[in-house]
């Protein structure tokens, strides 16, 4: 057990000596870079969501309703011959339901 103790603390050396090198084929400052970059931007994306739902709550007090605020906001997300194409389905579907 000495020995796996003592290769372990030896490679850890190695890598504080030299913080660039390959671990097992991967070059651990890189991934380190990169799961960081990937750690901000999550924190980043939550604070972001967290504003939009206060955005949400501002639009519910002011007496709008969100639903249709959402649905306003996903129709102007598409493109304006894909909205009048399922409005015009959305007209045909109520008339042959008699609404």
């Amino acid at each position: 057990m000495s020995d796996t103790n003592d290769d372990a603390a030896a490679s850890r050396a190695r890598q504080a000596a030299d913080p660039e090198s390959d671990v097992g084929g991967i070059a651990a400052d890189r991934l380190r870079s990169i799961i960081e970059r990937i750690e901000r931007l999550e924190e980043e994306r939550k604070a972001l969501a967290d504003d939009i739902k206060d955005i949400y709550s501002e639009a519910k007090s002011a007496g709008f309703d969100v639903k249709v605020v959402r649905q306003i906001i996903r129709i102007r997300k598409l493109e304006p011959a894909d909205v009048e194409e399922q409005e015009t389905l959305l007209d045909l579907y109520r008339r042959a339901l008699g609404m």
